[in-house]
């Protein structure tokens, strides 16, 4: 190699790998670190019924409101019932209801959850937020495309939204996504 072309080859290097951050940073810019969940779930404390504050939108649960979402632990201690239920369009509107099951993914710490509604289809149920009484609980899938902030309650208090709203910042969700369906009033 002579020595005039050193300087070409080291400028075509370059010029592949300016033309490359480009790309690099649109890449990082998509990722983001691994979604946290919760230390530890007592599902003994979490079955029952949660009311569904917020949520972001699926085809899925299309004109639904007043959402609930029930759990039971099945007689084989293993498997929950879940049976999800809302109105259609208003909060008086006739009643949907789905029923599937669920199973924990990540013994001791149980809040990453397996969970199957009709078919063959199983979805991701990781719990990134509780509160230390149960109260409230936020739900997602690992991709961030699916989010439930419930409540033991049909309304929030606003202090504990506003924790939410924080922690779900700090994890890196598109809350521009998230819906707040009417919920009956008690």
């Amino acid at each position: 190699m002579k020595i005039s072309s050193i300087p070409f080859f080291k400028a075509i290097v370059l010029v592949g790998l300016f033309a490359l951050l480009p790309a690099c940073a649109t890449m990082s810019g998509r990722s983001q670190p691994p979604l946290v969940v919760v230390p530890y779930v007592d599902y003994k404390q979490y079955m029952g019924t949660w009311y569904e504050i917020a949520r972001f939108n699926h085809s899925f649960e299309k004109n639904c409101v007043a959402g609930t979402a029930t759990y039971r632990l099945m007689q084989d201690s293993k498997h929950f019932e879940v049976i999800n239920r809302c109105h259609e369009g208003a909060v008086g509107g006739p009643l949907r209801e789905s029923i599937g099951k669920a199973w924990v993914q990540d013994p001791p710490i149980q809040a990453k959850l397996k969970v199957q509604f009709a078919g063959p289809r199983v979805v991701d149920y990781w719990i990134v937020d509780l509160a230390p009484d149960y109260r409230f609980a936020v739900v997602s899938s690992p991709e961030r495309d699916h989010l439930w902030i419930l409540s033991r309650t049909p309304q929030m208090k606003p202090s504990d939204y506003d924790s939410v709203i924080a922690n779900l910042n700090t994890q890196g969700f598109d809350l521009s996504k998230l819906q707040h369906p009417p919920q009956v009033k008690k």
